[in-house]
């Protein structure tokens, strides 16, 4: 990816983890061109990255949009996740190498250090990439997939219902999972697992709307503008692109 898209993706990105635009709303390719200051063609890049990652819903002839879940399709993903993960934590428990559990350790350290400089979007990618260093460590490329797919689509659930005072909450049940494993005791593993899936589905609350009428792309481009602005340090943008 090129360089500009990736920090219009880094900026889009964070935007959406942390719950600023409004489910439903809509990115249109030529206003966020306009935001940008770049081709559609580079926006259109970044969105259908987005798209593959779950952060939006690419609807054909349609265009992009904050995905609008709700609580019922939370708690169908996180039983899904419950089984896959279950069986994953069991199956390593045991058989996992020095070296990987030193990146397990890594991890823990940079998940602690986002929640302590309180960076809520990086804390909720730590959090995913947490599951899918541990089915990488599974062997199985058909599981890394299956993950793949349900972990990107927790990732806007836990922005949109999970409070932020809840990361601390999920670094602590990472470690209890981590320790079961560095025991090799499966049966704990498997246990502090559907322990962790099953409080983040507890700590999933319904949201108020941070906008009124979600879906109209006012909000939605000075929300990014702004976001814009603050990335690269330049007071003057976010005035410009929401007066446009």
């Amino acid at each position: 990816m090129h360089p500009q898209e990736q920090t219009i993706y880094q900026c889009l990105a964070q935007t959406l983890l942390t719950g600023r635009l409004a489910p439903g709303s809509q990115l249109v390719e030529t206003k966020l061109a306009q935001v940008f200051g770049v081709s559609r063609e580079r926006v259109r890049k970044v969105l259908h990255r987005l798209g593959h990652e779950r952060l939006l819903d690419v609807i054909p002839n349609r265009g992009c949009f904050v995905p609008n879940p709700t609580l019922v399709q939370a708690r169908e993903i996180y039983e899904a996740r419950r089984i896959v993960e279950g069986g994953i934590a069991g199956r390593l428990a045991g058989r996992l190498s020095g070296s990987q559990f030193e990146a397990l350790a890594e991890h823990g350290r940079r998940e602690h250090q986002a929640l302590h400089a309180g960076d809520r979007a990086l804390s909720i990618r730590l959090s995913g990439e947490f599951h899918m260093l541990l089915a990488s460590f599974a062997g199985s490329p058909f599981v890394l997939r299956e993950l793949q797919e349900l972990v990107s689509r927790t990732s806007m659930l836990v922005a949109f219902f999970e409070p932020a005072a809840s990361s601390s909450c999920a670094c602590d049940e990472h470690e209890e999972i981590f320790e079961a494993l560095r025991r090799g005791d499966g049966a704990r593993a498997m246990k502090a697992m559907h322990v962790h899936l099953s409080l983040i589905e507890t700590r999933l609350i319904p949201r108020v709307p941070l906008h009124e009428g979600a879906g109209e792309s006012e909000d939605t481009d000075v929300s990014i503008a702004r976001a814009w602005a603050a990335a690269n340090a330049l007071p003057g943008t976010a005035a410009v692109a929401v007066t446009a």
